[in-house]
């Protein structure tokens, strides 16, 4: 009788393990993922040396002739069992940390989950003096950041206090605060040479990869894959600047917001971008022309200028591709077009892009 309840038990159990099973993978849209691999790794940095003379009786009370490791990126991964021949990398924007990719801010399934399931190796990275990777070998201050207004108007969810009446974004309080808790200060400035070098690190461990990425991160796109050859293509989620090359570079467009100088780099160095494949994509409700609210005529300057560097890669050779979302029947997206609503869609065309450009495989 003992062995039957018994027997009875491991099945009642095994059963409801895989129900739970089914149903969380029902909940996320997707068959469970099975992962060959995953840990973290610290890319780049310096040993930097304080000034004095190391005293072994007192390591407490001195900090003289002391090092500290700082300045390094921090890269968390996931390999997925058979796992495609190109690793995707993801690198987020200034204001946050590579945390932006794993969740929505209404707990869906973000772009870190949705490619993983789609059988790629993911490279989740914090840049130095961000999230993780946030010891300075510098003193730094960090104040609070006061912005919540602006950023609700620069990054697109409306104009204060109301969200776009046509918006990807959830219109619940409990998400637009889990948004607000994404961001994450930037410990100092790194000089730039610093973080190419750790990307570089980045990809050398990651190997043929498919580079995505958001904002700000956009520069460290470009110039990651001038320099290393196993960044195989881009997916730019709304850069905010491009670069040009030197003998072709236009004139910056001014705005209402931040008027970043056009950047350029050796006609040789922009060569190498026209050898791989890129795709930039736009979410909604960016103007037409300038507009009288610095967010929008903003995203006006930066998606102007996004079309004349498709226009000058591709008349060399290039492979460059601008999606304005809108003008495809996708509505609503934000600056995070990755976490908005609608991501999976998002998702789904990025995953046609790549299929379309042999990146799949």
């Amino acid at each position: 009788m003992k062995k039957i309840l018994k027997n009875t038990m491991k099945t009642v159990f095994a059963a409801a393990l895989f129900s739970a099973l089914f149903l969380s993978c029902a909940a996320s849209g997707g068959k469970p993922i099975s992962l060959l691999e995953q840990g973290n790794f610290a890319a780049g940095g310096i040993v930097a040396a304080n000034s004095g003379e190391f005293d072994p009786d007192n390591v407490f009370g001195s900090f003289s002739g002391q090092t500290i490791h700082a300045d390094f990126a921090s890269v968390f991964y996931q390999i997925p069992e058979n796992h495609k021949k190109n690793s995707i990398v993801f690198l987020h924007r200034n204001g946050q940390s590579s945390r932006c990719w794993g969740t929505t801010p209404d707990g869906r399934e973000g772009f870190q989950s949705i490619f993983l399931r789609d059988g790629y190796s993911v490279y989740l990275v914090d840049q130095p003096r961000r999230g993780q990777a946030s010891q300075s070998s510098v003193p730094v201050t960090v104040n609070p950041d006061f912005t919540d207004q602006m950023r609700f108007e620069q990054f697109r969810l409306g104009l204060w206090p109301n969200l776009y009446e046509r918006t990807a974004f959830p219109k619940d309080k409990k998400s637009l605060d889990n948004f607000y808790n994404l961001m994450t200060p930037s410990i100092g400035s790194v000089p730039l040479e610093s973080t190419l070098k750790a990307f570089d690190e980045v990809f050398d461990r990651a190997g043929n990869s498919v580079f995505f990425t958001h904002s700000a991160g956009g520069n460290i796109g470009w110039r990651s894959a001038i320099r290393n050859e196993n960044v195989k293509a881009i997916v730019a989620l709304e850069p905010g600047s491009f670069v040009f090359p030197e003998s072709d570079a236009p004139k910056a467009i001014e705005n209402l917001y931040v008027n970043f100088p056009t950047m350029t780099v050796s006609d040789d160095d922009f060569e190498k971008l026209t050898k791989i494949p890129i795709v930039v994509y736009f979410g909604d409700n960016i103007p037409d022309a300038h507009s009288v609210h610095p967010g929008e005529d903003f995203w006006y300057a930066v998606k102007t200028t996004a079309y004349k560097f498709a226009e000058i890669a591709n008349s060399r050779g290039g492979d460059v591709t601008i999606v304005d979302l809108p003008k495809t029947g996708i509505y609503g997206n934000t600056h995070f077009l990755f976490s908005d609503l609608n991501n999976g869609q998002i998702a789904n065309h990025i995953e046609n892009w790549l299929k379309e450009k042999g990146l799949d495989e």
